[in-house]
């Protein structure tokens, strides 16, 4: 087949880039403007993410996976989720994909007037953000506090909504819970997008559901930010991992990606001379890990991993408490940065 079929079925497929998804990666789910999944055999996970919009960051379609480094576009996709071997076989499959009738739009609501920033959107995010209000006193800062972080300082992305909109799926009907809502930003604090965390009602835990937290917007490459931008940061998936760390370490300004694979992809601040990796100690953590520090590098910035004793730092956190995470993480820190980002006593 010419190369230009192949480039054609590519961007084609691109176009429909989520129904793809649905259909050969069925084991993964949509996180704001991506798909993320295991890997491209379709295994549960959450490594590789597939652009499902064009953006200028590249066409939908794209995809990369942050624990092999591995990268292609939906043929690949197809070829390696239903274990094909010849090309003709792929393309076939494709063809026959794209002939199908196109899935029918999800019904929404009557738009009246200007149109309404779409779901799942950046202009969507800043709404929701804008309809919260801040964690003091409310059942996020319960929640937390039930998890052991007590340091709210530099929290400001972290939002409060008591009735936030939840739907598993397109056929299920949407139910409310209360939610911890984080504001995604880029380097100059725009926002881009939002994660949501849903809560129990008495701020206990999370909401006893199936998906109990989604990101929705523009994801890559931006973070959730607790405090300023300087020389020295840390940067890790969770919320709750981050904000553990930084129990031991409050004068360190973290970030939060929200995944393994967005965080291999996190901007570097023009000013970062140092970055901490915060990783959770799993294959997905290993591959962010190695992608981000071999990404600092090449860019003259020091990277240094943080690890765990267990599978992430708030189960360290709540398991051997902050005294003896704070000595754990000390012997993990450059020795300048202990007196100026930790807690004088351990």
């Amino acid at each position: 087949m010419a190369r230009y079929d192949a480039f054609d079925l590519a961007s084609r497929l691109g176009q429909q880039a989520e129904a793809v998804c649905k259909r050969y990666l069925g084991a993964g789910r949509r996180q704001g403007n991506y798909w993320q999944v295991g890997d491209v055999r379709n295994t549960p996970g959450r490594s590789m993410f597939v652009r499902l919009k064009n953006t200028a960051k590249g066409p939908a379609g794209k995809w990369t996976d942050a624990a092999t480094g591995e990268y292609g576009d939906l043929l690949d996709v197809i070829r390696e989720s239903l274990g094909l071997i010849d090309f003709a076989d792929v393309a076939e499959e494709a063809r026959l994909f794209l002939s199908m009738p196109p899935p029918d739009p999800e019904r929404g609501p009557k738009q009246h007037g200007s149109a309404s920033a779409l779901s799942g959107s950046a202009d969507a995010a800043r709404r929701l953000v804008a309809m919260c209000q801040p964690i003091g006193g409310t059942l996020v800062e319960a929640y937390l506090r039930g998890r052991g972080i007590t340091g709210l300082h530099g929290c400001g992305h972290l939002h409060f909504h008591s009735c936030c909109y939840y739907r598993p799926d397109e056929h299920s009907p949407t139910e409310t819970w209360p939610a911890m809502v984080a504001a995604v930003t880029d380097l100059s604090y725009r926002i881009t997008g939002a994660h949501r965390t849903w809560l129990a009602p008495d701020g206990s835990g999370k909401a006893p559901i199936d998906i109990q937290r989604k990101a929705m917007g523009n994801l890559l490459g931006n973070a959730v930010r607790f405090g300023p931008s300087g020389e020295v940061l840390a940067a890790g998936e969770g919320i709750e991992s981050v904000l553990s760390a930084r129990e031991a370490m409050p004068n360190m300004s973290a970030v939060a990606a929200l995944s393994a694979a967005h965080l291999a992809a996190i901007q570097f601040p023009e000013a970062l001379r140092r970055l901490y990796v915060v990783r959770d100690k799993d294959r997905a953590g290993d591959g962010a890990r190695n992608s981000l520090i071999e990404r600092a590098n090449a860019v003259g910035i020091e990277a240094i991993a943080l690890s765990p004793t267990l599978e992430d730092f708030n189960e360290d956190l709540r398991t051997f408490g902050r005294d003896a995470l704070m000595a754990h993480l000390r012997s993990q820190l450059a020795p300048k940065d202990v007196a100026r980002f930790m807690l004088l006593a351990a």
